[in-house]
């Protein structure tokens, strides 16, 4: 069997660890934080690598999950645009079938939620439609993998309750969060 091609991306370099995935090869794009760092160089990197998949990796917060939880993630949604939806702008995107059809992380489910914004998000006031996750990138990853046609699957590492203390939660569980996605993907089975 050949060798799956994946190339993972991520915000920050902290969030990354030393990934493999048995039987498949990895490509890495730090995207850097918020939606149009994240839309331009997974842009650039999709046309350098030419990957079967993109895996954003990282980490969110949450408010109906637990710190520690890894959520597999297929549905996205951009709460900024989601408030002007009225006017026809789409807001949602889903991957569910392009994940099915490629066959990969079969085994797991995989129907969460990410809710992209951008900003950090301090209180549940803030958070808009209901989601799984909260973060400020992977919605700009999927939205570049719609219109270029590669499956798009994010994993999150939930290392805050969103308004209880976020920003200080997360930074306190970033190695945590590392530790937990490596050994996580390390740990997959094709």
């Amino acid at each position: 069997m050949m060798a799956m091609k994946i190339l993972v991306t991520y915000a920050l370099e902290d969030e990354r660890g030393n990934i493999e995935i048995p039987g498949c090869s990895l490509k890495f794009c730090c995207t850097g934080v918020g939606k149009v760092s994240t839309a331009i160089n997974t842009y650039e990197a999709l046309l350098k690598e030419k990957p079967d998949l993109v895996l954003n990796i990282g980490t969110a917060g949450t408010l109906n999950h637990r710190v520690g939880d890894i959520m597999l993630c297929s549905s996205f949604l951009d709460r900024d645009l989601e408030k002007i939806s009225g006017f026809g702008v789409n807001y949602m995107l889903n991957f569910s079938e392009d994940l099915d059809s490629l066959g990969f992380f079969k085994d797991y489910k995989k129907d969460g939620v990410v809710s992209t914004g951008d900003t950090f998000l301090m209180s549940q006031e803030e958070s808009g439609k209901e989601a799984d996750v909260f973060d400020m990138e992977a919605f700009a990853g999927a939205m570049v993998c719609k219109k270029i046609e590669v499956p798009f699957l994010s994993v999150k590492y939930v290392t805050d309750i969103i308004g209880q203390n976020s920003i200080r939660h997360w930074e306190e569980k970033l190695q945590e969060a590392r530790d937990g996605l490596v050994i996580f993907l390390g740990n997959l089975q094709r």
